[in-house]
């Protein structure tokens, strides 16, 4: 950790930005039933702040499951859980028109999609056709039947489940579905220390049945507005740009990051900055974000695939080969830097600065 950010860490610690005292209300709740993965629930947390999609990427009882339930618990969001099949259908997820006699008339009978948090577990077991059914729901926050659209109740966050490892009857994410995830995170297994701590905590029981909820919905969507006021100095901005053009522009990369990415990283750092307590955003912020939020959203060419490259070289190569901007210094964590190495303090304002609101990611 450098100066700066040693500075800027002490000075949040002692006046944080108002949301980080909620946020470590949550991700402690979680971590009442999710042992060792502070990081990825501080991730989750930062998506849902965002309203964004999270493909949670790894093998069987790691605990996904538990995850996703342990959130929509905390935030007293409605949840429910699609088992995804090979023999599901579209209308399993979205909802179907069903003949009722009494009216004699037929009446929609809303999916499982109607809901806050929706599990898609095990995704990749789904047919394309299945996966489609929540194209429309992920990006536009709305369902379409039979020629009548219904909105989604807000916030509205697929969480959705695969396992890298098994590839019989599975059907591999298309790349308009995967750029619609905010990010894609990925467990992996406890540590000794942790094992021996879930064995003593789910020894007579889950936690999870008695989790209370910390944040109310109406409060979370607050939230997600103050998120959008954090400051995101230009410097910052032209960073974000130059990584996002970097995984288009990479010799090895046939599809690169959208729009909607460069968006997704934006909002995602606004959102990781106020949850650590700071008012403005750091590189770091964008830099540790960017994996997690570019990665899956990067098509190699096909001889890359044959010489075994893997995307997370490519983002690691175009991490290195983006200049890091100057870290703000002098900064108060609720009104931002006041001055920036580098950079001429009467060329960023406080509007100028401030993120917009724009699409959603």
């Amino acid at each position: 950790m450098t100066d700066h950010q040693q500075t800027a860490s002490a000075t949040a610690q002692m006046n944080p930005h108002p949301l980080s005292t909620t946020a470590r209300r949550v991700v402690q709740n979680v971590e009442r039933v999710i042992v060792g993965k502070g990081d990825v629930v501080e991730l989750m947390l930062v998506a849902l702040l965002c309203e964004g999609h999270v493909l949670i990427e790894d093998v069987p009882g790691i605990g996904k499951t538990m995850l996703a339930r342990s959130i929509s618990r905390s935030l007293d969001c409605t949840f429910r859980r699609v088992q995804c099949t090979p023999d599901l259908l579209p209308a399993d997820i979205t909802g179907t028109y069903i003949y009722n006699q009494r009216t004699s008339d037929f009446e929609f009978r809303p999916g499982p999609i109607f809901t806050q948090v929706l599990l898609a577990d095990e995704i990749n077991r789904a047919t394309p056709r299945t996966q489609s059914a929540l194209l429309e729901a992920m990006e536009e926050r709305q369902v379409t039947a039979e020629g009548d659209t219904r909105a989604l109740p807000r916030p509205f966050v697929v969480l959705a489940t695969q396992n890298p490892i098994e590839l019989e009857g599975t059907f591999p994410l298309p790349e308009a579905q995967l750029d619609r995830f905010l990010m894609r995170v990925s467990m992996g297994y406890p540590t000794e220390e942790d094992d021996r701590i879930i064995l003593d905590r789910f020894a007579e029981g889950s936690p999870l049945d008695e989790l209370p909820a910390v944040l109310h919905t109406d409060d979370l969507l607050k939230l997600q507005q103050e998120c959008r006021r954090v400051r995101v100095e230009d410097s910052i901005r032209e960073y974000i740009i130059a990584l996002v053009h970097a995984t288009r522009t990479h010799s090895q990369v046939e599809l690169g990051g959208s729009p909607r990415a460069m968006l997704a990283l934006f909002r995602s750092a606004q959102a990781l900055a106020s949850v650590r307590g700071l008012g403005y955003v750091l590189p770091d912020h964008v830099k540790y974000l960017a994996p997690y939020v570019l990665e899956h959203r990067i098509l190699l060419r096909t001889q890359s695939h044959l010489r075994g490259l893997a995307t997370s070289e490519v983002m690691r190569e175009v991490l290195d080969s983006v200049p890091v901007p100057a870290e703000p210094v002098d900064a108060d964590p609720v009104r931002g830097p006041t001055t920036t190495e580098g950079i001429a303090e009467e060329g960023v304002t406080g509007e100028g600065a401030t993120g917009t609101d724009g699409p959603e990611c």
